[in-house]
């Protein structure tokens, strides 16, 4: 699957809001003080670790909101895979313009590379099966475009961008409503024909009953892999198959074996190890 860039348009208030909180109201103080506005600078940015690379033109919104003069030159782009002392990109322009920005665009590079690099490890986990790891929406506020981009960088793909793009009954909605037969009929009666409907189950039965509904998708959540096997067979044809919860790498491929066509992770968004990457100055 080829990897579409962000438009800047979804990144860049979002790279101003970090830089402003950056550089409060009186700038960087430190860097004014030191480095002389004339002095140009080479930084070379490295992995410090094995990793996937997410984020570079975030990173490079971030130095060029400082000075339009920074140029960022990729050597390693989005989707790549970098080992330890590897050269990522290459930044030349003003030295106190690097300086300023470069916090702001290693914690958007760092976080990202992190969240690609962990949907990576899902994603060899589960080679050779049907089942195409996805996110969730459990996603960091006000980064979720970014980090649902990042989860494609490391082959990934996406779940729902928000509660506005389809329809996902669980428990609680079924509880509210009385009833599965009830939620759905509902949906169904209150979407346009354009929106898909998901329907979260826990046990056989209920998936027996959502399928006898027509829904779209079925979530089967914290089901065993003999309860996963069974769940596929009966949604063969009718329905999309979804396996979620407390998925790891270790596990993945024992759920991948029964068959579904989706597994879903929140960790990957919301707890992602953030991936070592440096900014040396290059004399």
């Amino acid at each position: 699957m080829t990897l579409n860039p962000l438009l800047p348009l979804i990144y860049e208030s979002i790279v101003h809001t970090a830089l402003r909180e950056d550089l409060g109201r009186a700038g960087d103080i430190t860097a004014d003080a030191i480095v002389p506005a004339s002095q140009q600078a080479r930084l070379v940015m490295r992995a410090r670790q094995s990793g996937v690379v997410a984020g570079l033109d975030v990173a490079g919104c971030a130095f060029r909101t400082i000075s339009s003069a920074i140029e960022l030159r990729a050597e390693r782009p989005d989707g790549s895979t970098v080992e330890p002392d590897q050269v990522i990109a290459i930044i030349d322009g003003p030295a106190r313009s690097l300086l300023t920005a470069e916090r702001t665009a290693l914690n958007f590079l760092c976080h990202l590379s992190g969240v690609a690099t962990a949907t990576a490890t899902l994603v060899k986990a589960v080679q050779g099966t049907r089942a195409q790891i996805v996110c969730t929406r459990k996603t960091t506020p006000g980064l979720r475009a970014l980090e649902k981009y990042a989860v494609r960088a490391g082959g990934g793909g996406n779940h729902r961008f928000g509660l506005d793009d389809a329809v996902l009954i669980k428990d609680n909605h079924i509880a509210l409503a009385g009833g599965i037969r009830t939620a759905v009929e509902r949906a169904k009666a209150n979407t346009g024909h354009m929106v898909k409907i998901e329907v979260e189950v826990d046990t056989l039965s209920q998936l027996e009953e959502a399928l006898s509904l027509g829904v779209d998708a079925v979530l089967l959540d914290n089901m065993t892999t003999e309860q996963l096997a069974r769940a596929v067979e009966m949604a063969r044809g009718k329905a999309i198959t979804e396996a979620s919860g407390r998925i790891t790498a270790a596990t993945a491929a024992a759920i991948a074996a029964t068959g579904v066509d989706l597994i879903s992770v929140g960790w990957v968004t919301h707890s992602s190890a953030a991936l070592d990457i440096g900014l040396d100055y290059l004399p």
